[in-house]
């Protein structure tokens, strides 16, 4: 044989044998790629609220979009179906991560306008009640954070987000049950505001379930936005509506405040978290409560065993006496930008060092007066909604919104069809600009001595200046593993309960090995401001018992308030979970 004919017949011999070896390892992906279980995706998912809008973020993902596109399309629709916990009249935070895994905080959250009046804060209530009025809204700045997200990770059009929202407002849907129960909560309210134009039926009485629900004023204005751009609603038709109809309403919104808010970006809080390196928005967001409740727990060396028998009774303990340190803490989540000590403040409280010498304090057979805790009474908060997404390009966001109450001020734009905040309410948490720094500074210097000894001092008039942002719970995360190879998109809505629900869902996901739906569905425990133990139905009993032997003070919560929607992904399988306790369900593909 010629040396050609032998030179031809190798390379002959070589191409098959790199076809071969092709269609190996072809089959080693292909099988590893459908190795998910049933109810796993492939490519990417958004958990919302509702199916609805996880099915409206998931399209937007297939058409190309990244997570931001998803998220913002999510978003919107939830400001349809879920009106009374988010909307174009709040703020949001996102975290997001890149393709290349880094991630960035942007925050939207409404601000303190220019006209406050000066002694608002004398009009908080002693106990826990919705405060309507235009007095308690808050500058918006939710279009703000879609535009500041969409600028830097987007990928589709701006005004292609809008089409499928713009499309149901106006088309209309059957009133979703989860708002139903609402509306029929809120009967009276409803039906002697102007939210009667949209939420009540031809006999002016609130909507019954299955009944059509549409957005016509929202709608166009949405789809004003969606072809001049954020710009419209700050500074343009929108802002000057908007305005108008705040200022009949007798607040002190301006058209300065609209055309100044700008969204902020930056850096998250960075802790580690057993396998996983956890990133959460910092103050004035909740990153750094949950972080800090986590941590505690971290240090007991959590596993499945820990939820075992007798044991189970004393995992739960130390946690309620973690939830209760958290609380005590709350005053440190403010603002850094009129704090300048905060973003310090926040670091200590995620550390180590700090969780150790909390960790130390906890006894294991007993629970002490809330002092002990360092705890400041304030007034609980709920509301909000969160959304979770993983694209197909890699990239992730984890964002929750709020109006903060239901419906927050109940304040409705009659010519926008905006739904306008309460966020003002926040600062009669205790946690306003004068207390929050006195209290704070105090801790390092009398750590031992005072034991977390509670310093009150008054709130005489309104403490914070304009565009100062209140302080929050929300803490959308993402946890990425050591190996990245394990990603978790995580967050909740339930004001004040955010920190419990989400803490309750890393536990169980993470340390006591129960899959994503199990983690988010079991019952949780709640340790409200006045440091009493609520507990959600279904919860053990017999834990129960012993915590009550223990000495903490325990009741039956009358609503499961506290939502949580998560994405996970191990190595290419993606699980996708939305609440049920507010009728949600995820999508993917």
């Amino acid at each position: 044989m010629s040396k050609s004919a032998t030179f031809r017949l190798c390379c002959c011999f070589s191409f098959l044998l790199l076809l071969v070896v092709a269609g190996i390892i072809s089959g080693i992906v292909f099988f590893t790629k459908t190795k998910c279980s049933d109810g796993y995706f492939m490519h990417g998912a958004v958990a919302a609220d509702s199916e609805t809008c996880s099915v409206i973020g998931r399209d937007i993902l297939q058409q190309g979009g990244s997570a931001v596109d998803g998220a913002i399309a999510a978003l919107l629709c939830t400001s349809l179906v879920n009106p009374q916990s988010m909307g174009l009249g709040g703020g949001s935070i996102f975290t997001v991560m890149d393709k290349m895994g880094n991630v960035k905080v942007i925050t939207s959250r409404e601000k303190v306008p220019r006209r406050t009046k000066a002694d608002l804060l004398k009009s908080c209530p002693k106990i826990f009640q919705l405060l309507t009025g235009s007095e308690w809204i808050a500058v918006p700045g939710e279009i703000r954070g879609y535009k500041r997200a969409h600028d830097l990770y987007g990928k589709l059009p701006w005004a292609k987000l809008f089409e499928p929202v713009i499309r149901l407002a106006r088309e209309g849907f059957p009133l979703p049950p989860y708002l139903g129960k609402v509306l029929h909560i809120l009967k009276q309210l409803i039906e002697g505001s102007h939210l009667c134009d949209v939420f009540c039926n031809s006999n002016k009485t609130v909507l019954r379930p299955g009944e059509l629900l549409k957005f016509p004023k929202l709608a166009e204005t949405l789809e004003t936005i969606a072809k001049e751009g954020a710009d419209a609603f700050y500074t343009g038709r929108i802002a000057n509506d908007l305005i108008e109809d705040i200022t009949d309403a007798g607040g002190s919104l301006t058209r300065e405040d609209l055309a100044s808010f700008q969204a902020s970006e930056t850096d998250p809080l960075v802790m580690q978290l057993g396998d996983y390196k956890m990133f959460t928005p910092p103050p004035p967001a909740g990153g750094a409560l949950l972080g800090f409740t986590l941590n505690i727990m971290n240090g007991f060396s959590l596993s499945r065993s820990s939820i075992d028998g007798d044991q189970k009774a004393l995992t739960f303990h130390r946690y309620v006496e973690a939830l209760k340190f958290a609380n005590g803490q709350r005053p440190t989540i403010r603002d850094p930008g009129f704090n300048p000590d905060v973003m310090k403040e926040a670091g200590y409280l995620i550390s180590d060092e700090f969780a150790n010498r909390v960790r130390m304090m906890i006894n294991n057979s007993m629970t002490h007066d809330p002092q002990y805790y360092n705890i400041t009474p304030s007034l609980d908060h709920f509301g909000t909604s969160h959304v979770s997404v993983l694209a197909e390009d890699g990239t992730a966001v984890s964002v929750t919104s709020t109006i903060n109450h239901f419906f927050g001020s109940m304040v409705y734009s009659r010519r926008t069809g905006v739904i306008l905040n309460n966020e003002l309410a926040d600062f009669c948490n205790g946690q306003g600009h004068l207390q929050a720094g006195k209290v704070m500074r105090l801790i390092p210097l009398l750590w031992l001595c005072l034991l977390f000894s509670v310093v009150v001092i008054p709130l005489e008039s309104f403490p914070s200046p304009p565009g100062e942002q209140p302080p929050s719970s929300m803490a959308p995360s993402i946890l990425y593993s050591k190996s990245k190879n394990k990603l978790l998109l995580i967050g909740g809505s339930g004001g004040s309960m955010i920190t419990t629900g989400v803490a309750s869902a890393l536990m169980n996901h993470l340390w006591f090995e129960k899959n994503l739906q199990q983690a988010i569905s079991d019952p949780v425990l709640y340790v409200n401001p006045m440091c009493h133990v609520e507990v959600e139905k279904g919860f053990d009993e017999g834990v129960v018992d012993k915590l009550k032997q223990l000495g903490h003070s325990l009741g039956s919560m009358n609503y499961s308030l506290n939502v949580v929607n998560a994405i996970s992904r191990e190595g290419s399988c993606i699980s996708a979970m939305s609440d049920t306790r507010k009728l949600g369900k995820a999508a993917g593909y």
